[in-house]
């Protein structure tokens, strides 16, 4: 038996008034996510632990079956290892948004759709202007920013503390940015320390803050994270891409965003986990999921006009997936557009992106291994759901189904979020799911 998970990002939803007080799920009917539920059985899932923000980072390492309190080291380091970056010891990577602001508040958490072509100039400028050593003397560098995909990139901060406090910039919507700027863990604030570049070098081992292989405190790091952020709103609205944004009366790129930031994680890979499966793969255009599949052993796919976008090659990554069904064992098939709808707080794009997720990529993966001669094992799930009327991830349990041919149905109907309470897995809770999903054999 192989295996294979369809997880749409954020796709689990809240009644919403306008659509006869149904959620989204329920008022799309998604064709061949129905016949799977009827055909299948379901249940629902707890995707975040006690304790952990319910961002795709958790719930998505959850959903694979890793321990969190064991693993848990925040975006950057898994997004350094889909970006191809070998963190070393003493590195500290954090996500980094670019984002747009207006009138003090956080206006959209992507920087108006941005484009990696465009990014990369942004993020090129930031390391000229930046990114230099804290002090010249040799082997004082400490900031460095890394291109990844869109508005989602990675900063390095050689010895930075990960006991800070950030705010993910798509949790914030609308808010004023200045109190959401970086801060020291509570039970790090005694350490009042400001970050300060007048350093007299690195030589002074045991008296300087910046020595090469000492880390940072959380205080020190929060201020250097918050100076990053309002030198970057100096300079990116006079670069020639916000400039021209700007004349045409569009929202620019204008202000860097950390968060979600820790060292290298160590991470078993499923293989380890699951002797039952020889290889996997993971087809995703975000590079949290490719890091997060990295570390898990799984291969990548990367598909072409894979955006994270509703846009996106739904039936490239359909196609990759029934290709990889040939070699491997296990796939792991990661859509990101009901997220960004969610996010973005648009009721209709959410529903076509639902739409577009089943018939696009579902309908050709579900004809394809009904054709296999090795039976396929197929799961459906959200990571968390992305309300479009609150437009923040929330931390509450999704609906799932598992199917194969032959498998003995329950009584769920249709695939949402009301219908699976009722399914015959009941709630399962983080690495269950995938512990029964790998059971059928």
């Amino acid at each position: 038996m192989k295996h294979i998970i369809i997880l749409g990002d954020g796709m689990a939803d809240h009644k919403v008034a306008s659509l006869n007080n149904k959620t989204l799920l329920e008022y799309a009917r998604p064709e061949y996510m129905n016949r799977l539920a009827r055909e299948g059985r379901c249940g629902r899932l707890i995707t975040v632990p006690e304790g952990f923000p319910p961002g795709s980072e958790v719930a998505n390492t959850a959903i694979l079956g890793y321990d969190l309190n064991k693993v848990y080291e925040g975006r950057g380091p898994l997004e350094a290892a889909s970006i191809g970056y070998d963190m070393q010891d003493d590195d500290f990577a954090i996500r980094c948004n670019i984002i747009t602001l207006g009138d003090g508040k956080i206006i959209t958490h992507n920087g108006g759709n941005l484009e990696t072509d465009d990014a990369r100039r942004l993020i090129d400028y930031l390391n000229e202007h930046l990114a230099k050593p804290i002090n010249e003397r040799e082997g004082c560098e400490r900031v460095k920013f890394i291109t990844g995909i869109q508005y989602r990139h990675l900063l390095v901060i050689k010895g930075g503390n990960k006991h800070i406090v950030c705010a993910p910039p798509h949790d914030h919507p609308n808010e004023p940015w200045r109190p959401l700027l970086v801060k020291p863990s509570v039970e790090c604030r005694t350490e009042n320390v400001e970050f300060s570049t007048d350093v007299e070098g690195c030589a002074e081992a045991n008296s300087t803050l910046y020595t090469l292989h000492s880390k940072l405190s959380p205080q020190q790091t929060a201020s250097l994270l918050n100076e990053l952020i309002l030198r970057s709103q100096e300079l990116l609205p006079k670069h020639p891409y916000n400039l021209a944004k700007a004349a045409k009366g569009e929202r620019q790129a204008n202000s860097i965003w950390p968060w979600s930031g820790g060292y290298r994680p160590s991470m078993q890979t499923l293989m380890q986990q699951f002797p039952e499966i020889k290889s996997g793969a993971v087809i995703s255009a975000v590079d949290l999921i490719q890091g997060i599949g990295r570390y898990a052993g799984l291969r990548i796919i990367k598909v072409p006009g894979a955006t994270g976008l509703a846009n996106t090659n739904y039936e490239g990554k359909a196609q990759a997936a029934i290709d990889a069904l040939k070699t491997d064992d296990f796939v792991f098939v990661h859509v990101e557009a009901t997220d960004e709808a969610g996010h973005d707080g648009d009721v209709e794009l959410k529903l076509k992106a639902i739409d577009y997720l089943d018939k696009r990529l579902i309908k050709p993966i579900l004809e394809a291994t009904e054709q296999m001669d090795e039976p396929v094992c197929i799961a459906i799930l959200p990571d968390h759901p992305t309300p479009v009327e609150l437009r923040i991830h929330v931390n509450e349990p999704v609906p799932f189904i598992i199917w194969h041919r032959g498998i003995e149905a329950d009584s769920v109907e249709q695939y949402d979020e009301v219908s699976c309470v009722a399914g015959s897995y009941g709630l399962l809770k983080l690495q269950q799911f995938i512990q029964e999903f790998m059971k059928i054999q």
